[in-house]
This record gives C-alpha cells, sequence and structure tokens, in this order.
C-alpha cells in the first residue's frame, strides 16, 4: 500500500520504526520524537524492546511501561506485554480487581506460546489504542527489527482471519483499521549504504506490501558519508603519492604525509562504494517512497547532542 500523496511521515498518528541491526534505528526514533516535540506535537516514544537503551539518548534514566516526560512535550516508555494485557483486561473487559487479573496474567506466557501472535497483538493493541483514544498526537515505535516487524505488524490482521466472530474479532477489526489507514499509520525503514542493508530493505518493503496492510511511509538512509572531495582533488592525490613529490612534501612539512594520503583515499573509495549501494536502493525503492537521508555522526557515543543534530536533519529532509 503506498503511502498518500504529499503526506509528511510526521503527519500521521502512529509511525513504526525498523530497520537491521546496528543500522541507527534507536537514534532515528529518537530523533523523530524529539523532531515532532518540538513542532508541538504530543509525542509518545515506545520502545518495543524492554532492555533497549532508548533513554540514553535523552540522556535520562531507564523507562518503563508508564510513560514518562523525558523532553518537553515528548513521552517515553518501555512495552511490557505482561503490563499491557492487564491494561487491556482492565479497560476493555471491566475487570478492575487485581486478585481477578494476577492469574489471567500468569498464563499469559502460556497462552503466548501456544498461540503465535498473541504478544504482537498485546504490543500493537496498546500502540492503536493510545492511537485510537487520542492521547498523544503522535506516536513513534522503536519497533522490532526486520527479520520480526512483519510478523508483529501481521498479527492482527491474521488473527482475525482466524476467528470470524466474538469479542476477538472485534478487537482486531478496529486495530486493523488504524494499521491499515495509510494517513494515520506508517512504516519508517532505517537502513545504511552498504550492501546487507539496503538488501534487507529492499526485501521488507516487498514483504510489508505482500503481508501486511500497513504503508511504507519513508526508507531513512541513516550514515551518508559526505563528499569531502572531487574529481580534481583525487588526481592531485595521485599526483603527490609519487615518491619523489611525497618525500620533499614531508621534508617541506617536517613530518609524514602518507598516512594523511591514505586517509584521504580511503574517504573517496568508501564515498564511492557506499553511493553505488545507493543507487540500487533508489532504483529498487518504489516511486513515491520518500527517501530521506541523514549524515554520518562522527561521535564517540549518543545522547542528547547527537539527538538533536539528527532531528535537524530529519527536519531539513523533511522541508521543515
Amino acid at each position: 500500500m503506498p503511502p498518500q500523496d504529499n503526506l509528511n511521515l510526521l503527519d500521521r498518528k502512529l509511525v513504526f520504526v525498523t530497520g537491521k541491526g546496528g543500522v541507527g534505528k534507536t537514534s532515528v526514533t529518537a530523533a523523530l520524537g524529539l523532531l515532532a516535540a518540538e513542532r508541538g506535537k504530543k509525542t509518545l516514544l515506545c520502545e518495543v524492546d524492554s532492555k533497549g537503551n532508548l533513554s540514553d539518548f535523552f540522556e535520562t534514566g531507564p523507562t518503563h511501561f508508564e510513560e514518562r516526560e523525558v523532553q518537553p512535550n515528548l513521552w517515553a516508555m518501555s512495552m511490557d506485554t505482561e503490563a499491557s494485557l492487564k491494561q487491556y483486561l482492565t479497560l476493555q473487559l471491566k475487570l478492575g480487581l487485581m486478585a481477578r487479573i494476577g492469574p489471567l496474567a500468569r498464563m499469559f506466557d502460556f497462552v503466548a506460546t501456544a498461540a503465535p501472535g498473541v504478544k504482537e497483538i498485546v504490543t500493537v493493541g496498546k500502540l492503536c489504542w493510545e492511537v485510537r483514544e487520542r492521547h498523544y498526537d503522535l506516536v513513534v515505535v522503536d519497533a522490532a527489527p526486520t527479520g520480526h516487524i512483519v510478523g508483529q505488524l501481521a498479527a492482527p490482521q491474521a488473527i482475525n482471519g482466524l476467528i470470524q466472530v466474538g469479542p476477538v474479532r472485534q478487537q482486531t477489526g478496529w486495530m486493523l483499521e488504524i494499521l491499515g489507514d495509510p494517513a494515520m499509520t506508517g512504516v519508517a525503514i532505517v537502513t545504511t549504504p552498504e550492501e546487507m542493508p539496503v538488501n534487507e530493505t529492499i526485501e521488507l518493503q516487498g514483504r510489508i506490501k505482500a503481508e501486511t496492510n500497513v504503508a511504507l511511509a519513508a526508507v531513512i538512509i541513516n550514515r551518508v558519508l559526505p563528499e569531502l572531495f572531487g574529481r580534481g582533488e583525487e588526481e592531485v592525490f595521485e599526483q603527490l603519492g609519487d615518491r619523489e613529490v611525497l618525500d620533499m612534501l614531508e621534508g617541506e612539512v617536517g613530518g609524514p604525509v602518507a598516512p594523511l594520503l591514505d586517509g584521504a583515499r580511503m574517504a573517496v573509495t568508501l564515498r564511492r562504494t557506499r553511493t553505488e549501494h545507493l543507487d540500487r536502493l533508489r532504483e529498487r525503492i518504489e516511486p513515491g517512497i520518500p527517501l530521506l537521508y541523514l549524515p554520518y555522526l562522527f561521535a564517540r557515543s549518543h545522547g542528547l547532542r547527537s539527538t538533536r543534530q539528527l532531528a535537524e536533519a530529519l527536519s531539513a529532509e523533511l522541508g521543515f
């Protein structure tokens, strides 16, 4: 399902951010949330992996199921499927006594093992419920990686197909309406200009279209290297590589020059190789899917400063 024309990524109500491990999925999630909050949207960040490190990007304490404000207008939480189930039983089935909920919650892992898709339903249901109740203007999800996101998104559709009547069918029905509305929900795939991440992004695009009813809203290419040198400068490097020229140059500067030239050549090679992967990605991604480019941040660690830098880059890419 293609995204709606001229619909900005942050115009939606629910955005799932996915990507191959190591591409910067969490850092992009944090930056999207920060950008939305700074643009006046009451925003919730949800980390599906409760052992993740989303809080590090805001230099704050660990997140829990109960959301808390980590920046002005920005709340964060970590998914807890058992806590989500308890909340569902309390709100949807009107079971207010924890004594009655406790035994059901203790059976949750057993039921989830026997019926694949239950944990995914509880996770996705919590997020869709936040959207339906309009508690936030935008929910941004640090979702499962590329190998698992399809199962997470397709769970309501799969269970809806198995169960024809009853309360479960009713619950998955409204979830599917939210997930299937491209003006409301979208997936953003984070990748880097490298062979394996690009391959997984291309494959995931096809699987999202074939196996879910959720629209691919954008592909975000992270860690794009700047073009430091042009063709003319490359020719100069080659000339400087001549042994006699290099000896003369090192004599003038009073130190080694060869390592600098090697570094320059490596930068050119990396940039050129990554450009080839980018070209292939552009060719294979369906027309109309926005491609957003984020720079390589040469930082030793992540924190609020780097999150703001990525948010500023996203702002420019989104045309704000």
